[in-house]
């Protein structure tokens, strides 16, 4: 089983594919942070569910988790629109549904990438359904060129272009999730994205 380097290498291969570093880890957590401390100002006196969109969010939200200082709770979900590929097949199941009864509650929803902001899309209609008293979106990256549906996402960590990212939590084929920084696909690459 070939080994992979998880530290912060400057560009990885997959394959016959180059990845080159874009995000680091420093940046990753020194954004986390910042999000962390902002929903910990909005959410002061209350107790917020934390909702991960599995299997992208669990870095992020485990990582933004300890950056709030609030009590909360915590539950998963787990939609599925991309399979192995690199493009989103354009619909959305449900593979996993919430344990924890959100109605009454301020939910806060945590999603490693917004992409086309199909499953977004998804997700809001699904909140309504369980009448919470507030939903508020967490993206961990927002690719704006992409989107498609309407999305709106209250936390930001950070806005890039449409290209095909890696690691911390995101995956090529569901794989690569445990690289402790995001790598882009390289423009140099064959089949580059």
């Amino acid at each position: 089983m070939p080994r992979i380097n998880i530290d912060n290498s400057e560009e990885i291969m997959i394959g016959d594919e180059r990845f080159v570093l874009y995000l680091p880890e420093e940046q990753l957590q020194a954004r986390i942070k910042e999000l962390g401390e902002e929903i910990t100002r909005e959410y002061e006196s209350k107790v917020p569910v934390f909702i991960g969109l599995l299997n992208g969010s669990f870095l992020f939200m485990a990582d933004l988790i300890k950056n709030v200082a609030l009590d909360c709770e915590i539950d998963f979900i787990r939609l599925s629109s991309y399979g192995d590929a690199k493009i989103s097949s354009g619909s959305v199941k449900m593979v996993k549904d919430l344990n924890c009864d959100i109605e009454g509650r301020d939910v806060v929803v945590v999603e490693d990438i917004v992409d086309t902001g199909l499953s977004i899309n998804y997700i809001e209609r699904l909140m309504e359904n369980h009448k919470p008293a507030s939903v508020k979106i967490v993206s961990l990256l927002l690719k704006p060129e992409s989107l498609k549906y309407d999305a709106k996402i209250d936390y930001i960590g950070f806005k890039i272009p449409s290209k095909f990212v890696v690691g911390y939590g995101l995956d090529y084929a569901q794989k690569y999730r445990n690289l402790r920084s995001i790598y882009v696909l390289s423009e140099n690459s064959e089949n580059g994205v």
